[in-house]
């Protein structure tokens, strides 16, 4: 049970209202004394009016009344004047004298705690002023053993209070949090057991139930967790089930693109101009399409191959990304432009870097064709103390809010009908692998611009 949150709310609870009765225990013990006091200085003050009323009183009477006000001797001042008006043989001396005329609370409390700790029976003095305004001074001495008996019993009896309302309170403080916080709390941890043991399973994501705010909120938060991770598990199968499939489509691809190789290779000896003019760039072509394909047959063994690092001149491969993008482009007014310089070179994968600018060359030819088959598309190049930059700017519609939020997930991130949403994933996977980034920099009516930051050293954490 101590380790149950109740349990350490039950127990918390009966010490902290066990704590707020001990505060108010001893201030209360030491206003019981002073009424204690107060009482017998009063009852003395009624006893010796008795004996001023009639001078002649038998001693047997001024014993009877002392006993009764439990008093030794009782001084009265009046007019200036200070009479012992009763009296009784002391069996030792004065020890304490206490005015209580003049003791402020310290001091009540201070004498009160001496008292209780004090089994010694004393001898004491109490001086007060007398009730109704019966005199100047009344003064009276008595032992301190009914008083300390009196104390001891009025504070056992507030102990056993306090135990009685701490109980009471901290029972029902725990069955209200019992109630309220323990059990939808397990309610929580149940559905969360739950869920844990098939994640797939839809019909096991948490439905909020509860009312208080705060665990209404860590349900909610709970509800979107699962939500995603169960999407994301189904889509995960997806892309495992379909790395399958392409890895087998690629195998026999493969086989097919090698032989066309063969025959594009006999065809680079042909007489023919124009043959011998297409054929290297069927050959590139080809190549990039079995190269492709032996990368795909790892998919489902390893990761996106390691970038085989060397000084890439940039230009040449936008070069080739804009030769391969205005043939499919044919027929569509869009104007493909840089301005990087021939000398201007950088450590990269060639074939890594040409799929990252061929996917995002095709998605922004791509959104110009859709929005009416014209536009304009640039590349430019700069580079940074510790980075090269790559901007592929186009006149595109821009992406949608939706859009950017999944831009970089794969089968999430499209906008076009029929698109699979893997160019952008693919490309920043393949700037990551470089220790680089994809990021996306403006977007909107006037069109899209995306940078690639590759850097400059052996590696780089952005």
């Amino acid at each position: 049970m101590l380790n149950t949150l109740s349990g350490r709310f039950l127990i918390l609870t009966t010490a902290f209202v066990m704590f707020a009765e001990v505060m108010i225990f001893v201030p209360s013990v030491a206003r019981f004394r002073e009424d204690y006091l107060l009482n017998r200085l009063e009852r003395a003050q009624i006893a010796s009016l008795a004996l001023l009323a009639d001078d002649m009183i038998a001693p047997a009477l001024e014993a009877e009344l002392l006993q009764n006000a439990e008093v030794f001797n009782v001084v009265l001042r009046r007019d200036s004047a200070s009479e012992l008006v009763l009296s009784s043989p002391m069996p030792r001396m004065v020890s304490h004298s206490y005015d209580l005329r003049i003791d402020g609370p310290y001091a009540l409390i201070r004498d009160a705690m001496l008292r209780l700790i004090t089994p010694e029976n004393q001898m004491i003095r109490v001086i007060s002023q007398p009730v109704r305004e019966g005199g100047l001074v009344i003064e009276i001495t008595m032992d301190t053993e009914p008083l300390r008996k009196a104390m001891l019993a009025y504070g056992l009896n507030i102990l056993i209070l306090s135990a009685v309302i701490s109980i009471v309170t901290a029972s029902l403080l725990f069955f209200a949090v019992q109630r309220l916080m323990v059990r939808p709390i397990k309610g929580v941890v149940g559905a969360m057991i739950s869920y844990a043991k098939a994640p797939e399973d839809a019909r096991r994501i948490i439905t909020p139930k509860t009312r208080v705010h705060e665990l209404r909120e860590a349900e909610n938060a709970l509800l979107d967790l699962q939500t995603e991770l169960t999407s994301a598990l189904k889509q995960k199968d997806r892309l495992a089930q379909l790395g399958g499939a392409v890895a087998r489509i690629s195998h026999d691809l493969r086989n097919i693109l090698t032989t066309a190789q063969l025959f594009a290779d006999r065809m680079e000896q042909s007489d023919d101009p124009g043959v011998k003019r297409a054929a290297p760039k069927l050959i590139n072509s080809i190549s990039r399409a079995v190269n492709l394909c032996e990368s795909t047959l790892t998919f489902g063994k390893a990761q996106e191959p390691a970038p085989a690092l060397t000084h890439v001149v940039l230009a040449d491969v936008v070069e080739e990304v804009f030769i391969s993008e205005r043939l499919v482009a044919a027929g569509h007014d869009i104007v493909y432009s840089t301005d990087i310089s021939a000398a201007f070179t950088l450590r990269a994968d060639p074939e890594q870097l040409y799929r990252i600018l061929s996917n995002l060359v095709r998605n922004a030819r791509q959104a110009m064709v859709a929005q009416g088959g014209q536009g304009a598309l640039s590349i430019t190049a700069s580079e940074g103390a510790d980075e090269w930059f790559i901007r592929i700017s186009d006149t595109g519609p821009g992406l949608p809010k939706r859009a950017q939020d999944v831009l970089f997930q794969p089968f999430a991130g499209t906008n076009r009908q029929g698109g699979t949403g893997l160019g952008l994933a693919i490309a920043a996977e393949l700037a990551l692998g470089h220790g680089g980034r994809l990021e996306l920099q403006s977007t909107g009516p006037k069109g899209t611009v995306f940078s690639v930051c590759l850097p400059k050293g052996l590696s780089h954490n952005p």
